[in-house]
């Protein structure tokens, strides 16, 4: 998959392997041409990635290959044992957590997935969860702090299930228990972005300690297309509807609604995912260390304060 600001990129890319396939082929010596056309897309890159609008960045979290939650979990720990079901109505796919060990010390994962292909997409409701996933994930993390385990959750999602069966069965409310719930969780809490933040449907598993975001991903009240749906009653205008929401994790850090920003490889992280996952298992474990340090009650109260402080306006 080729994004339309990557098709300059490709293009050389194309050119270059057209070339490597020429000099292989007609054994001919055209190192010096090679090396010079490498050099060329290096610096188109760093200068695309460098400067991408807010739309091309939420463009880039949905790329079709980059890492999803289960991935990175499966590439940070150890003998991961996924857990299942929020004991009153269903297990929802859209959810997913379980216990991994990381570095010798077990950790509760919990974050939205996505699918692959249509098949997984439509068995992962497209990381759209139910409110028995918002449930399940309350019951990880009561899990979590019952044994004394921290808690990191990967959000990736385009929002929580808006259909009128998930209403029917209490959206809202299990959200809303959730944000409660987890102000009070007395074990270390990490919170991630991975790809897509949207609306209570990432802010339900994204009350922490520490809240992070990966480098190209994205976090707002509501998405690009949504709010040009409402604004404009079109979805021509959600690049213009982007930038207005100052969405990206540069934005996020400059108004101090998340802690710190994880670097993604040039192109982003679905180009190097073993890499990837190594930054944002370093993160986890740099934040632990931090945490370890502060007791429960203190922690709880800076964790309340944090979010309370946001969006205050001194006049």
């Amino acid at each position: 998959m080729v994004l339309e600001f990557e098709k300059p990129i490709a293009d050389l890319e194309q050119k270059l392997q057209e070339m490597k396939d020429l000099a292989k082929g007609r054994n001919i010596d055209l190192s010096s041409d090679i090396e010079s056309l490498e050099e060329k897309i290096l610096a188109l890159k760093k200068e695309t990635f460098e400067n991408l609008t807010r739309w091309q960045r939420v463009q880039l979290s949905r790329h079709a290959d980059r890492p999803y939650a289960l991935d990175y979990i499966y590439e940070i720990t150890n003998d991961f044992i996924e857990i299942f079901g929020d004991r009153n109505v269903a297990d929802d796919k859209a959810m997913v957590g379980g216990l991994g060990d990381v570095d010798g010390r077990t950790v509760m994962f919990i974050g939205q997935q996505k699918g692959r292909n249509t098949k997984q997409r439509q068995m992962r409701n497209f990381g759209m969860a139910n409110p028995e996933g918002y449930r399940k994930a309350l019951r990880l993390m009561k899990m979590a702090e019952k044994f004394g385990k921290p808690i990191v959750t990967l959000i990736d999602t385009p929002g929580a299930f808006p259909g009128l069966e998930a209403e029917e069965r209490g959206q809202g409310e299990a959200i809303a228990r959730n944000l409660k719930e987890m102000f009070m969780l007395k074990v270390p809490v990490i919170c991630i972005v991975i790809g897509e933040g949207a609306s209570g449907g990432a802010l339900g598993i994204a009350i922490g300690d520490r809240v992070l975001m990966l480098e190209n991903s994205w976090y707002s009240v509501i998405s690009p297309e949504n709010c040009s749906t409402i604004l404009w009653r079109s979805w021509d205008y959600k690049e213009q509807a982007a930038e207005s929401l100052k969405l990206t994790a540069k934005d996020m850090k400059g108004n101090g609604l998340v802690d710190d920003i994880i670097p993604e490889p040039l192109g982003g992280a679905h180009k190097d995912i073993k890499w990837m996952a190594n930054q944002v298992k370093q993160a986890i474990l740099s934040s632990l260390k931090e945490l370890d340090k502060i007791k429960p009650e203190k922690r709880i109260e800076q964790r309340i304060d944090k979010f309370c402080s946001m969006g205050v306006v001194v006049e």
